[in-house]
């Protein structure tokens, strides 16, 4: 599979995994403040947003959904004691000092603003602080306590049993940031998930379709022990609360930077709007840019014996995808259907027409682009096997044993069920991800070095044996046996020539 010379895989660090670092004197002094500090701690903080909730209560009796009411001498006071009562509740749960850097525009002068990197429950500070609405989901309005907060911001809620929840998302932003500074300002964490600030990952556009001046805001959490991100592999949100309440305090620095306006081409490409002010952002920071989004996440951390080593070639294939809306529409039934017409082709090479036709969609740019990743030779023609392999991986990323079974049904002999070295030397580049694939240690190990063939449940067997397989079994070009240099960003199922130079 070409690349199109993105960043390698492996030079930057996954921003959905979190795992802390804890030393001996970190963790003794855990240990002292969990039974001293911590319960002390836990009570303030709970009283405080008891205390928070009868203001926030009083604020919501009947109060119109659509329409905002006049901001009376009492409902100022109520914004004043709620602000009050939860930095009070911060400073109890160990943010003793919350830097402020910049100034805060004016809801007219930018009715949206944008917050980044969004890594921690504890990045709801700011909107405590500044009362913003927020756009979140229906069901966080039920949570205890919690909810009766939300609802106080005058949220923009996201109903997920609603097909049309996103444009009627999009259409309420749009509305309330268009009010020339009547509503309040609208608070968005564009990355749509939490990460681990090592980047930032790609922006969703809703925030920028209105095509209206945003502000940005940036977070830092300047402390030398990281207890409070909250990624999708890492500690839990319960051991995160635990874990930050010991530490003696935790500092939080909060920037605004200037209101960002957009150009005549950016209000008309909220992607490119977007991406511009996601540059801004990660300059302030100092931080890098990672090609990856909240969709990439299952293929970042897919995991099982044959898990995908470099991502970057099948990261730009999911994007691709994803445009063409072939992501959705892909089940294992559907999978199996491919499978099976294209080993009917018998690796007959497709070009982009026949490709089209292959997939029953017309022949656009943007198909063109996805046949291009599988152009070994450049000839404009594909094997489409590698296509159905690399689209189970990212579909499957976690059962990458249904891909192999998968992968095996279109290459195997119907009478001995048996796959050729050369053939599943394609099945695992696509797999992975890499280039060059050497199956001469595994044959070895099989006791056939003169019969290279192997048939999906001997194959299996082996897996289930050897589960560093990939580490201390395959070989292949740029493997870190080889080079401590990194990996390579373009890869395929491709013929293997022994005698070219690496």
């Amino acid at each position: 599979m070409n690349s199109s010379g993105s960043r390698p895989s492996r030079i930057w660090r996954n921003p959905f995994i979190h795992a802390p670092q804890l030393t001996a004197s970190d963790k003794i002094k855990i240990g002292l403040m969990s039974v001293t500090v911590f319960p002390i701690r836990l009570l303030l903080v709970a009283f405080f947003m008891l205390l928070a909730w009868p203001f926030a209560f009083v604020a919501t009796v009947g109060r119109s959904e659509g329409v905002l009411e006049p901001q009376t001498w009492w409902r100022r006071l109520i914004d004043f004691c709620l602000r009050t009562v939860m930095r009070a509740m911060w400073f109890c749960g160990g943010f003793h000092w919350i830097t402020v850097k910049g100034q805060r525009a004016s809801p007219a002068e930018a009715p949206i603003i944008t917050v980044a990197p969004h890594s921690a429950y504890f990045d709801a500070i700011p909107v405590t602080m500044t009362m913003c609405s927020l756009v979140t989901k229906l069901e966080s309005r039920s949570v205890p306590l919690w909810g009766t907060l939300i609802s106080y911001i005058r949220p923009v809620l996201v109903f997920r049993s609603d097909p049309e929840s996103r444009r009627k998302t999009v259409t309420e932003i749009q509305r309330r940031a268009g009010s020339g500074g009547e509503w309040p300002q609208v608070m968005i964490y564009p990355e749509g998930t939490c990460t681990n600030r090592s980047g930032l990952i790609q922006f969703k556009p809703g925030a920028f379709i209105p095509g209206l001046p945003v502000q940005p805001v940036v977070l830092r959490y300047p402390n030398r022990l990281d207890t409070f991100t909250w990624t999708w592999q890492g500690p839990g949100g319960l051991k995160i609360l635990w874990l930050t309440l010991c530490q003696v305090y935790t500092n939080l620095e909060i920037e605004f930077l200037p209101v960002y306006t957009p150009s005549e081409a950016e209000k008309e490409n909220p992607s490119l709007f977007a991406n511009n002010v996601r540059k801004v952002m990660a300059k302030a920071l100092e931080l890098p840019l990672i090609e990856i989004s909240l969709e990439d996440r299952d293929i970042c951390l897919a995991h099982g014996p044959l898990s995908i080593f470099d991502l970057s070639s099948l990261l730009q294939f999911n994007q691709l995808v994803c445009r063409l809306g072939l992501r959705s529409r892909t089940s294992d039934q559907v999978l199996e259907q491919l499978a099976s017409h294209a080993r009917e082709l018998q690796g007959k090479k497709l070009t982009v027409t026949d490709f089209a036709a292959f997939l029953s969609l017309p022949p656009t740019d943007l198909l063109s682009q996805v046949h291009g990743l599988f152009d070994q030779t450049g000839d404009g023609s594909i094997d489409v096997r590698h296509y159905v392999i690399a689209l189970s991986t990212i579909c499957r990323p976690s059962r990458s044993m249904e891909t192999l079974r998968l992968a095996f049904k279109m290459y195997e002999s119907e009478s001995s069920g048996e796959v050729e070295e050369r053939d599943l030397a394609s099945i695992l580049e696509v797999m992975l991800g890499v280039r060059e694939v050497s199956l001469d240690v595994l044959f070895l190990k099989l006791h056939r070095p003169l019969s290279p063939k192997i048939t999906y449940d001997d194959f299996a067997s082996f897996l289930q044996r050897h589960p560093e397989f990939v580490q201390h079994v395959l070989d292949f070009k740029n493997h870190p046996r080889k080079s401590c240099l990194g990996h390579s960003t373009d890869f395929n199922g491709h013929s293997r020539d022994k005698d070219k130079d690496e």
